[in-house]
């Protein structure tokens, strides 16, 4: 599982409008994309739920990173985003879990996000393992928060580059993670492969 995200941000009086009707009319097209775990179309607004910015930032769920970079680089989908708003950074993160809620087969109408820095402290035994009981520490923090009732999605992954951790999860409704760094609406879920993503930890 691979994780991927880029964030638009929108000048403070743009239309989000403009953002609703282009997911209303292409949001469909990856559908039944092959290789797709899901894509959750997120838009935050400014001044709703404590947004500062007005910010379309889809986010995705790849079970196939061929078909990822195909999507990337391949002229199969983003040369769309490229062509209307320029070229944005890609985050991307390697999955370290994943976790099916209760309301999984209900569409989701809210996510939250947590980015947070990985400490480079977190190994006091000196053993080379506090990143690993880090990350596990995590995960069971993970797991328990799947189990709420209106829990689509959970998932956890990280970035080895800057060494940050992102925990992601969809909801079916405005219930959101209280450590949340980002809260936001979803507009629309693709979800191909949703069957596919791997259960509870990676690897």
């Amino acid at each position: 599982m691979y994780a991927k995200q880029y964030e638009i941000t929108l000048p403070a009086g743009y239309d989000m409008g403009v953002i609703r009707k282009r997911v209303a009319d292409g949001g469909h097209v990856l559908d039944d994309w092959a290789g797709l775990g899901l894509k959750a179309y997120l838009i935050r607004e400014r001044g709703v739920a404590g947004s500062p910015v007005n910010q379309y930032a889809p986010f995705y769920l790849w079970n196939d990173t061929g078909a990822m970079a195909r999507f990337l680089v391949g002229g199969r989908g983003f040369q769309n985003i490229i062509r209307d708003f320029g070229r944005p950074a890609v985050q991307h993160w390697t999955g370290v879990a994943c976790h099916a809620g209760p309301a999984r087969t209900a569409p989701p109408q809210a996510a939250s996000r947590r980015l947070t820095p990985l400490p480079w402290d977190a190994d006091p035994q000196g053993t080379g393992l506090g990143l690993s009981a880090l990350i596990e520490a995590e995960e069971e923090q993970l797991k328990q928060l799947a189990r709420h009732d209106a829990v689509h999605t959970a998932a956890l992954a990280v970035d080895p580059h800057h060494w940050t951790l992102l925990r992601i999860v969809l909801w079916a409704d405005t219930s959101t993670d209280e450590d949340a760094t980002e809260r936001y609406e979803v507009l629309h879920l693709s979800a191909p492969g949703l069957k596919d993503l791997p259960e509870g930890r990676n690897g």
